[in-house]
């Protein structure tokens, strides 16, 4: 990470990970050619989970190659470092003008990026474990229905498990004065 001003750790990778609405999972085709999707998926402890088709490009690649990075975002948002008549202030003196690429034309982020190795779930407690930690976090109020949808659906459906070997953290983010919140510096 070439920014380690702005690394974040292990724990605050996993929150990132956790209140992502989707990762984006990046792998390598049969091609040798790049190949990334959005996926919905869920954490449990040091594995991730997600469901597939059971055919498909992304089946085939897994099966050749298990090697994946995901990518995941948080918060984003764009800052309000200045008020009008501040940036008025800082244009009139060149020397300032950094500032508004630091300071003005930026975003505050929180990001983390997984590698791990694709595993095709074969046990059927494990799948349904999984499935359900997948529709506690985005259908959370259809879990009355949960059974009876996973008994129709499960053996029509790939599960997936990603085991964490690695995972960064990073954050761009500032405090109430403008000022950038370096590395370990939560508020």
């Amino acid at each position: 990470m070439r920014r380690k001003d702005r690394e974040m750790n292990i724990e605050f990778g996993l929150e990132v990970i956790d209140k992502s609405r989707y990762g984006v999972i990046s792998m390598i085709d049969e091609d040798n050619e790049p190949y990334g999707i959005p996926l919905s998926i869920v954490r449990d402890e040091n594995i991730l989970y997600f469901h597939s088709a059971m055919d498909g490009r992304k089946v085939k690649v897994f099966k050749k190659n298990p090697n994946v990075s995901v990518a995941f975002i948080g918060e984003t948002k764009i800052p309000e470092n200045y008020t009008k008549d501040e940036l008025d202030e800082i244009v009139k003196d060149e020397s300032k003008a950094v500032l508004l690429i630091s300071s003005v034309f930026t975003t505050e982020y929180e990001s983390a990026v997984v590698k791990g190795k694709i595993k095709l779930l074969e046990d059927e407690e494990e799948k349904i474990k999984a499935m359900k930690l997948i529709c506690e976090k985005y259908t959370p109020t259809k879990m009355d229905y949960f059974n009876i949808a996973i008994k129709a659906g499960l053996k029509r459906t790939n599960v997936y498990g990603i085991e964490i070997e690695e995972i960064t953290a990073k954050r761009k983010k500032y405090d109430i004065h403008g000022e950038e919140m370096k590395w370990g510096r939560m508020e």
